[in-house]
C-alpha cells in the first residue's frame, strides 16, 4: 500500500499551527509580565504645587482618576483614605487626579470638607488621563512600583483586600 506525498505530510500543517499558537501565547504571556512604565507626567495639585513622576520615584504610588460627580468614586474615597493612612508610613504615595470635566471649586471643596490626607490634583487639560491610556471611566486607579512601573490597573472600585496584598508586596519588595 503506497501513500501519496500529500498524505504522508498531512501532519505538517497542524504542527505549524501548533507552533504558531504557542508562539503567540508565549508573546502574550511575556507582554503581560513585562511591566509598562507609567507615563512621565506632571500633576497640578489643588494648592498650586507640581507633582512630577520623578518626585514619586522610590515610592509605591497609587494614581486614582476620579470625579466629584462619580458616585462610585465618592463611595470608595473613605476606603482610599484608610488605605493611604495604613501604608503612608511604609512609603506609599497617593495622587487623586480629578478629571478634566470636574470643576476645580468642586474638587477643592470635596478635598477640604473630607480632609483628604493625600495629594489631590486637577487634570484641567486632560493630558494626564490621556497619558495614562485615555482614561475615560472613573474611578480608574493605577498602582505603580518604586521604579514607576505599572503593577495593576483597576477600573471601578478595587477589591481592597487584594489591593492591600499588592501594596504590601510592592512596598516590601
Amino acid at each position: 500500500m503506497s501513500t501519496s506525498p500529500s498524505a504522508s505530510k498531512s501532519w505538517i500543517k497542524p504542527a505549524l499551527i501548533a507552533v504558531f499558537v504557542a508562539g503567540v501565547a508565549a508573546a502574550g504571556y511575556l507582554s503581560l509580565n513585562d511591566k509598562q512604565s507609567a507615563p512621565d507626567v506632571t500633576f497640578h495639585g489643588i494648592h498650586g504645587e507640581k507633582i512630577t513622576s520623578n518626585s514619586l520615584r522610590g515610592k509605591v504610588v497609587m494614581v486614582n482618576f476620579w470625579a466629584t460627580s462619580c458616585t462610585t468614586c465618592v463611595a470608595e474615597m473613605p476606603e482610599m483614605v484608610d488605605t493611604y493612612n495604613k501604608y503612608k508610613g511604609q512609603g506609599l504615595e497617593f495622587v487623586a487626579v480629578a478629571m478634566k470635566y470636574d470643576p476645580a471649586n468642586y474638587v477643592l471643596n470635596f478635598a477640604e470638607t473630607r480632609q483628604l490626607p493625600f495629594k489631590v490634583a486637577l487634570d484641567v487639560t486632560g493630558e494626564a488621563a490621556k497619558a495614562y491610556g485615555d482614561v475615560a471611566l472613573t474611578p480608574t486607579t493605577f498602582v505603580l512600583d518604586k521604579q514607576g512601573k505599572i503593577l495593576k490597573r483597576y477600573v471601578g472600585k478595587p477589591e481592597f483586600a487584594e489591593l492591600h496584598k499588592l501594596l504590601e508586596k510592592a512596598i516590601g519588595g
